[in-house]
């Protein structure tokens, strides 16, 4: 493995001939970040043998933008955001490939690199992911009409880890978290949850992921609150769930606690299971011929969010 500098890795924001580029990336925050306070922490970014890239200890969180070919977008957009445990992020496999998968089909799409849990620089590391995801529906909807988008069709996409922060997002938006959280709605149009981490009680949690966000001690008060399935309510966004049966990383009864909790509460929800494929298998489930992106096109088209 080798590491390379991120900005060989992200385009930089550009604008061409008066126009936004086809991908570009922007800062979440001007000026201070919040929950965040000066450190020895820098960004690394490490290239596996296999070309994929990680990203760990994010300290200044941005979006890039990936824009459909000229004459296609629809006015749906979608932010990804990539798994890694609140550990590291696989910003390219659960980030821009599916993103360019999402422009096929008229959608824009933003990658979030967001903070990762760090006690170092952050006071309170157990809000810092929260922040830059509610960040970044203010900032796409404040930006609405520089890339032509329905301000009503913004929706939240997470693989794994990126999975509980998208439910998280997505079930505890009103009250939106931080001290100046700003006017914009922080509610996801919808959500695109992908062999998700939902809960963290004891039978069903990612180990890693709880320890990371909450420290190896968390509070009864602390998993409850952090366990998205027992935060569902009427307001919670239309849901899309898949997820594989012999994911031995992230129990399947993840995804199967937060549907059977839609169903209580009047969501509508959509959920594929597959029963091989284990965890992260990202755009392509190699153990079927079927495409998780053909069903997620279809529940988009049937919900009018493909229509321009």
């Amino acid at each position: 493995m080798k590491k390379t500098s991120i900005l060989g890795i992200l385009a930089l924001a550009t604008l061409v001939a008066g126009r936004v580029s086809a991908q570009q990336t922007f800062p979440l925050y001007t000026g201070t970040v919040p929950d965040s306070r000066p450190s020895a922490v820098q960004e690394t970014s490490v290239t596996l043998a296999n070309g994929g890239v990680r990203i760990s200890n994010v300290v200044q969180p941005n979006l890039t933008a990936f824009l459909p070919p000229a004459g296609t977008a629809n006015g749906t957009a979608v932010i990804i955001c990539p798994g890694g445990g609140y550990t590291r992020l696989s910003i390219d496999s659960e980030g821009y490939d599916v993103a360019k998968r999402l422009n096929e089909m008229g959608v824009t799409a933003f990658v979030l690199k967001y903070r990762l849990p760090n006690d170092q620089s952050q006071p309170d590391k157990s809000i810092a992911p929260l922040l830059d995801a509610q960040q970044a529906l203010r900032l796409v909807r404040q930006q609405a009409a520089k890339y032509s988008l329905n301000p009503e069709r913004i929706g939240l996409m997470g693989f794994s880890a990126g999975g509980h922060l998208a439910a998280w997002a997505g079930t505890q938006f009103a009250q939106p978290a931080g001290d100046k959280p700003g006017p914009e709605s922080v509610r996801p149009a919808f959500l695109v949850l992908m062999y998700p981490v939902i809960s963290f009680n004891d039978s069903l949690k990612h180990t890693g992921s709880r320890d990371n966000l909450l420290g190896k001690t968390p509070t009864p008060a602390q998993v409850r609150q952090y366990s998205n399935e027992l935060q569902v309510t009427a307001q919670t966004p239309p849901t899309f769930l898949v997820h594989a049966q012999d994911d031995r990383t992230v129990p399947v009864n993840n995804s199967i606690v937060f549907y059977q909790a839609c169903l209580r509460h009047g969501v509508p929800a959509e959920m594929h299971l597959y029963p091989k494929g284990g965890h992260g298998f990202g755009l392509n489930n190699k153990t079927t011929k079927d495409l998780w992106t053909d069903r997620l096109r279809n529940w988009f088209d049937a919900n009018g969010w493909l229509t321009k």
